[in-house]
């Protein structure tokens, strides 16, 4: 395969560039793609040794995981947009396996409730579970609701990328129309159900943007559920693919990425950006420059401390707050997929008392309170492409909220050497989510061969996020109030990208890289997606 990055340092970066995207996770590289398509000559700058952000792959004894990509819903329809972009910034390269009928299972206890791909499909599995007349109605109700609200609610979206003079004529009636789901996901779902248990099983994903019912905005919820609602698939080849093949579409235009590559600062002359300061202290120069590092990291640290007293961000930075932390176990086995008997579903793990805001306020005061949610993705079942590549060899990802908080005391340790009493710590959670599993899938205890647990200090360490977040900030209600989470920042020349401008996921970062390009490039985008 070409060389799709260089390591900033082994080579120079020489020549002159159109655009300077800091990062290089979806949003950046989409950004990157979309305006390499319109001959935009594009440097990507990642501050890690492996580029692709949450789409990156990292390799243990033989062994391969994916750290963000478990899912995503409309790719496997020609006619989403999802589908249309990702086929344009990869030239059709990219392509996806359908994760089957079941693409996620809700166990509370003893009890599993499938989520079935098709709202038929789903509806009609629901009312298995809950035949009472009025509940029937209640789901019925439901995906009517989640439709609407996120037809409604992608207006928010739409608004970011308008010109001024259409923002100006159309943007309030969008936006009142777009805002009204802005109630929490609860209080949503109480206007249509009263049944509790009903609530608890609809609401299962809330792991997917990292807020419990009762904190959730609706307008998260319904973009979620609407995205899975036809199924789940995932990358064939592994989420790597997603990087390697969005690469080559910038190197055509003459762009390039750069691992190794740390920016400092953005370079603010006359309020306009002209460059960045890698932390080297070498400086690069380009007409427009683009942050795909997160909303908190740009304002709080990429740009000069007078311009952001100027535009006053910190108050802005108020209005938002950072996401959940989490810990991932990733667990290795020398066996084929084929002799584990595992299956492509992802398996969410609940107390059985079906009260998710409960069991996360008892678990962030108590650690050793009962696990509220437990995530498990099987990549080795998902990926028709993975015995080419590990023919004796399995993965799983186990997944699971932890605060920053809990493993602040070791912050100022180094990653790898973190000392004994963290490690004990972590092999502690590791073998509880392990039984989580085990619980599940007996057949496989015994057969983990290799197993680590990462924390929000690893993704601190890895991302670049000050308090390890996982989903960038919060998607509650009053983070979709926010006005500024969108492509053009008040500096001239200075652009925002990636999940902070949209939501959380794989859609949420793709769908920022085109509102950006869109933005700089003055042009509407959209209209190039076959």
């Amino acid at each position: 395969m070409e060389q799709l990055f260089k390591s900033y340092k082994q080579e120079k970066i020489t020549g002159e560039y159109d655009v300077i995207v800091i990062g290089s996770g979806l949003g950046g590289m989409s950004t990157a793609a979309f305006l390499a398509k319109e001959g935009k000559k594009v440097l990507v700058l990642e501050r890690h040794y492996t580029p692709g952000g949450f789409t990156h792959v990292f390799t243990r004894k033989k062994f391969d995981w994916d750290v963000g990509v478990h899912y995503v819903g409309e790719v496997n329809r020609p006619y989403t947009l999802l589908a249309k972009m990702f086929k344009y910034i990869t030239n059709g390269e990219l392509h996806w396996a359908d994760m089957g009928d079941v693409y996620d299972k809700m166990i509370f206890g003893k009890q599993v409730y499938e989520y079935r791909k098709g709202d038929d499909e789903f509806k009609a599995k629901m009312k298995e579970y809950f035949p009472a007349p009025e509940d029937q109605k209640s789901i019925d109700d439901y995906v009517a609701l989640i439709r609407k609200t996120q037809k409604e609610g992608s207006m928010r979206f739409a608004v970011k990328g308008m010109p001024t003079i259409m923002r100006w004529v159309m943007g309030p009636w969008l936006m009142r129309k777009a805002m009204k789901g802005n109630k929490s996901t609860l209080e949503m779902l109480r206007t249509i159900t009263k049944n509790e248990k009903l609530i608890a099983v609809l609401t299962g994903q809330f792991g997917d943007y990292g807020l419990p019912p009762a904190e959730s905005s609706f307008l998260m919820h319904a973009s979620l559920v609407k995205h899975y609602l036809k199924g789940g698939n995932y990358p064939v080849g592994g989420s790597a693919r997603i990087f390697e093949t969005i690469a080559p579409i910038v190197q055509a235009a003459g762009g390039d990425v750069f691992i190794n590559a740390p920016v400092q600062e953005v370079i603010v002359k006359d309020n306009k950006a002209i460059g960045v300061r890698l932390e080297d202290g070498k400086e690069y120069f380009a007409p427009t420059i683009v942050s795909s590092a997160g909303i908190l990291n740009t304002y709080q640290r990429l740009l000069p401390q007078d311009v952001r007293v100027k535009h006053k961000f910190d108050e802005l930075l108020k209005g938002v707050k950072p996401s959940v932390g989490h810990v991932c176990l990733y667990v290795g086995m020398n066996h084929p997929k084929s002799e584990l008997n595992l299956g492509t579903a992802n398996y969410w793990i609940f107390p059985d008392n079906y009260d998710h805001d409960r069991n996360i306020t008892e678990y962030l005061k108590n650690p050793d309170a009962e696990i509220p949610v437990v995530y498990v993705s099987f990549p080795a079942a998902k990926d028709p492409d993975w015995e080419k590549r590990h023919p004796e060899r399995s993965t799983l990802e186990i997944i699971t909220l932890a605060p920053y908080e809990w493993y602040a005391q070791w912050e100022d340790t180094r990653w790898k050497k973190r000392g004994a009493d963290y490690e004990a710590v972590k092999d502690k959670l590791a073998q509880r989510l392990l039984e989580k599993l085990y619980e599940q899938e007996p057949q496989l205890r015994g057969k983990v061969d290799y197993y680590e647990l990462s924390t929000p200090l690893s993704t601190q360490h890895f991302v670049n996020y000050k308090y390890g977040e996982l989903y960038g900030i919060d998607h509650d209600m009053k983070r979709f109030e926010q006005t500024f989470l969108e492509p053009k920042t008040p500096v001239k020349n200075f652009y925002l990208t990636g999940q902070d401008i949209v939501s959380c996921g794989v859609g949420g970062a793709l769908v920022s890289g085109l509102l950006t390009a869109s933005t700089i490039t003055g042009k509407n985008l959209m209209t190039k997606m076959e």
